[in-house]
């Protein structure tokens, strides 16, 4: 399953979800025909339950969400924290340059000067832009997923190049 958002909060009082996007262009959404959710992202797949969205858009600086069968607030409660995953097959294609943040999970990081700096365990979005969570175990580092710092993403080989020293 591919984690996509996470409904945040009940959204009035006829089943609407207040929905945070982990990425960009969340009302592409709207052509997907299934979410999945879970209380967990790493759940297994029988822990992920199907739903239907019937209507997606921005309300304010948020998105909001209607979803087949969850018509009143005491169901959007019931689902309230929950991860909205998808199945990949289902995603929208990216455009040359962008990536699924599933798709940087796990790559390994190498910077321009052959060092290996760890591999990608998570990513933040800090509202100015994504940061890389790169390490091995518990060294970590944080490195901007910007075009000064970020110089080739080799999805299919599985790693990124970067402009970052291996002492900061």
């Amino acid at each position: 399953m591919i984690v996509l958002g996470r409904v945040i909060a009940p959204f009035g009082v006829r089943g609407w979800l207040r929905v945070h996007p982990f990425g960009d262009d969340p009302l592409s959404w709207v052509k997907i025909p299934q979410w999945w959710l879970s209380p967990t992202a790493d759940a297994p797949p029988d822990r992920w339950t199907a739903y239907v969205p019937e209507v997606i858009k921005t309300h304010a600086d948020s998105l909001v969400a209607k979803l087949a069968d969850v018509d009143d607030r005491d169901t959007a409660e019931s689902i309230d924290g929950c991860f909205i995953g998808v199945a990949r097959e289902d995603l929208p294609p990216v455009k040359l340059g962008e990536y699924y943040w599933d798709d940087l999970t796990g790559l390994t990081v190498v910077n321009l000067q052959g060092q290996l700096l760890g591999s990608v365990k998570s990513l933040l979005e800090t509202g100015a832009h994504d940061v890389l969570v790169v390490g091995f175990a518990k060294n970590e580092r944080l490195l901007p997923f910007v075009e000064h710092v970020i110089k080739v993403v080799d999805v299919s080989g599985k790693v990124i190049y970067v402009d970052w020293e291996a002492d900061w």
